[in-house]
């Protein structure tokens, strides 16, 4: 059982962290360009090595989460994001830049969600998941907060001003990281040894949902970190006046807490396989509506909601699904392993997107988006129908 002042603290660092960190890019980047001249492909590419940083740290991050817990590592990692904060703000050259994002990486791999569901499995166990949900309230609301509040900043500091504001936020969360759970999970007496409820019984079983589970994360995680670099841009190529596309924008925050306040108040009823298989079902059709949205308002707002809302629930589930499937005693363990090459396609999302909206513009940008949803789809529902019979208690006969 996680304490409720724990579970708000841990979610006001998810907030804060997320906000200064994986959405800095998309409220400064323009700016950013802009005051130094590089090309857009130089200055979103530190957030690309930043993501590559993450992969490259992943494996020692899970074990360092389940050998030393969340209070230890996470506040580490909010003090790193807050150096590389700060010197992003005193870069002038590109190699002082890049290793501003380096740290970043580093700091977001120890301070984000995949850190925080990790010491949410350590400390909870079989339970983690209904704390994960709730965490993730606060963080779906990153990007609605901190994008207008880093506009705000940038016209009235600089970005360079907005920035170092980002570097004092992240050390004001260190504290909050006193409130995390210290113990690991000990399973009830009464259960005796039987503490592995995972879903995979097998070698075999293990690599085929490890696989599966590493495409839908890799996926999503590359459609949301495209989207996130660059959809007031893709918003306005699609007809949106500037001003209309950063409210649109930050709509997909809106719809990320809706989605998950609603999975919180239903007790997070739907397995994690069947909430997963629905919701890859209607991210295609997200990108459609965007896709034939024509520069409507309503259309474009619907999109920015739906998408935003499929890819909280798919955040939920990225934390959950692990939990469900493997053994939860090494959970930071393995999925810091699944998660490498996560990470390393999603380093290429803001490059490719910011290409394929130069080159091909943004509603063939949109269509592409669309058909690698349908492949998170595809996954999902083979992840489903492998195994979601497990999950159905047999039948007593003698009833």
């Amino acid at each position: 059982m996680i304490a409720p002042r724990a579970i708000i603290c841990l979610g006001l660092t998810q907030l804060i962290g997320w906000g200064v960190t994986f959405y800095l890019i998309g409220a400064l980047g323009p700016a950013i360009t802009a005051d130094l001249g590089w090309n857009a492909a130089t200055v979103y590419g530190g957030f690309s090595a930043a993501i590559v940083t993450m992969a490259l740290v992943s494996p020692l991050a899970g074990k360092a989460v389940d050998r030393w817990g969340g209070h230890r590592v996470m506040p580490l990692g909010a003090a790193i994001a807050a150096a590389g904060c700060a010197l992003l703000a005193a870069a002038h050259h590109i190699p002082v830049y890049f290793l501003a994002w380096l740290l970043l990486g580093v700091g977001m791999r120890l301070c984000l969600y995949d850190a925080a569901f990790a010491s949410l499995a350590r400390a909870a166990g079989p339970t983690a998941r209904r704390p994960m949900s709730q965490i993730t309230l606060f963080g779906g609301l990153a990007s609605t907060v901190m994008w207008p509040v880093g506009h705000t900043l940038s016209d009235w500091l600089g970005w360079r001003g907005a920035v170092l504001v980002y570097a004092a936020l992240a050390l004001a969360t260190v504290p909050l990281y006193l409130a995390l759970p210290r113990q690991r999970y000990a399973a009830p007496a009464h259960t005796g040894n039987q503490t592995n409820t995972a879903l995979t019984r097998t070698r075999a079983e293990r690599q085929l949902a490890g696989t599966l589970y590493a495409v839908i994360a890799m996926l999503t995680n590359f459609l949301a970190a495209g989207n996130a670099a660059h959809l007031i841009s893709l918003l306005s190529g699609l007809g949106l006046a500037s001003a209309a596309a950063v409210s649109i924008a930050a709509l997909w925050g809106v719809g990320q807490f809706t989605a998950r306040v609603a999975d919180v108040a239903l007790g997070s009823r739907l397995h994690p396989l069947t909430l997963t298989a629905a919701v890859s079902a209607l991210m295609p059709l997200c990108f459609l509506v965007a896709l034939l949205s024509q520069g409507n308002l309503y259309a474009t707002a619907a999109y920015a909601v739906l998408y935003g809302a499929c890819n909280g629930l798919m955040t939920i589930t990225r934390g959950t699904l692990p939990l469900a499937l493997f053994d939860f005693r090494s959970y930071g363990t393995l999925v810091g392993a699944l998660l490498v090459p996560s990470f390393l396609l999603t380093a290429t999302a803001p490059i490719a997107y910011a290409f394929a909206i130069e080159m091909a513009g943004a509603r063939t940008t949109m269509a592409i988006s669309a058909a690698l949803a349908a492949a998170i789809a595809i996954a999902a529902f083979v992840l489903r129908w492998k195994f979601i019979a497990r999950t159905i208690p047999p039948r007593n006969l003698n009833a």
